[in-house]
């Protein structure tokens, strides 16, 4: 039996078309942990000579005299909300290690010491029908941009049509090939799904890294961009449980970095070195040339008192952590048959709160360690929600308060 949460997203065949809202003057144009990373190889600054990536996607180049277009993405954002789990904020302490099941040396379920962090996706419950229209949903975003001019809309109208396009593209492909244990391993036609040019953008073939660096990392400055990429690993950004939309994409990547900066996936203190996510090293072209004086800045923005304290108590930063484990509520595999949550050992002295055999016991074990965390974390008056604010004016405020640079 399906999980109740679950009905409403898979009683429905396909996600609605993404509308557009249109308002004042026409369009006037028709990556083991265990390898240290010190050196970060630079690229050109934006303006030197293009490369021919540069070339193909310079048709996305922002403009400089938007027209008042809005993109609506509600239905995006409901089904985000009805199989995202939020893990909650990061108590920076590492998820127990698994035990094998009783009288086996079987593991199952996610097994990551961060899969307490972040988000995860419940890719078991999403259907043939339900995969299909994330296909139907991504060509339908294409298709607006083959009727509108992405380039013409608002600079936040476009970042959220780029973020919402790379993770509804990416959240596809992984669900057609669901289980598998890293979404890396996934490969199209022999081509790795990072470099897959599977998205066709006025008839431009367009690859998830397209997106993200000859696109949006290219041409927006501010850093905070990065964390709205979703990677599919444990290891990366959260994928959020809500839409980005021109209103709200500056507030929810201040949440997601700030969730990303104060978590173990992202910093953790190793000796006297500074162990930063190896993110950081394949966005410091774009973003740290100078890569330990600009990320530590960086960081800075968004640290709160454990990982500020870090950051002063720390000399040379390392990109030692990575993690490419899939971020799956079932670690990327099937439950099995014969192991049911309600046979576990004091199942029914401490029942799992709307656990069954439908869900699994590995999915379970891992919900109740979350409410755990939860609890433990309000006791000891720690946060455990981040709360994001957008489209609010205050007097005074300047134009275009939110747009992110």
């Amino acid at each position: 039996m399906v999980p109740n949460y679950l009905i409403a997203m898979l009683a429905a065949s396909a996600l609605a078309s993404p509308s557009v809202a249109s308002s004042g003057t026409p369009d006037p144009r028709s990556q083991s942990e265990r390898i240290d990373r010190y050196y970060v190889p630079g690229i050109a600054p934006v303006g030197q000579a293009s490369s021919p990536a540069d070339e193909r996607l310079a048709v996305f180049t922002p403009t400089t005299a938007p027209v008042r277009h809005q993109i609506d993405y509600e239905i995006w954002d409901y089904a985000l909300k009805s199989m995202i789990v939020a893990m909650g904020p990061s108590n920076r302490q590492g998820a127990r290690r698994l035990d094998p099941i009783l009288g086996t040396r079987i593991l199952h379920g996610a097994r990551s010491r961060y899969r307490l962090e972040g988000s995860m996706v419940l890719f078991r419950f999403l259907d043939t029908n339900v995969i299909n229209s994330f296909t139907e949903y991504r060509q339908d975003l294409e298709r607006v941009a083959e009727t509108l001019d992405i380039s013409a809309l608002p600079r936040n109208e476009q970042l959220a049509f780029w973020l919402n396009l790379h993770n509804v593209a990416l959240l596809e492909k992984i669900a057609l090939e669901w289980p598998v244990r890293e979404p890396r391993d996934i490969k199209l036609g022999g081509v790795a799904l990072d470099e897959a040019k599977f998205i066709t953008l006025r008839g431009i073939p367009v690859s998830l890294r397209d997106i993200r660096e000859e696109i949006v990392f290219r041409h927006w400055r501010d850093p905070k961009v990065i964390y709205g990429f979703w990677r599919g690993e444990i290891g990366g950004p959260e994928l959020q449980r809500h839409a980005f939309t021109g209103e709200n994409v500056s507030s929810l990547l201040d949440v997601a970095a700030a969730d990303f900066v104060n978590s173990l996936r992202g910093t953790q203190k190793r000796g006297d070195r500074l162990a930063v996510s190896r993110l950081y090293a394949d966005v410091a072209p774009f973003y740290f040339p100078e890569f330990e004086r600009d990320l530590r800045n960086h960081l800075g923005t968004y640290a709160d008192a454990p990982v500020a304290e870090i950051l002063a108590d720390t000399r040379q930063i390392a990109t030692l952590i990575s993690e490419p484990a899939i971020a799956d509520l079932h670690g990327g595999a099937r439950p099995p048959n014969y192991l049911f949550a309600s046979s576990q050992p004091g199942a029914m002295d401490d029942p799992l709160a709307g656990c069954s055999e439908a869900i699994g016991y590995s999915a379970c074990d891992l919900m109740q360690a979350r409410e755990t965390k939860l609890r433990n974390m309000q006791r000891r008056g720690q946060q455990t929600a981040r709360v994001f604010f957008s489209n609010i004016d205050l007097p005074g405020d300047p134009p275009n308060k939110n747009a992110v640079k």
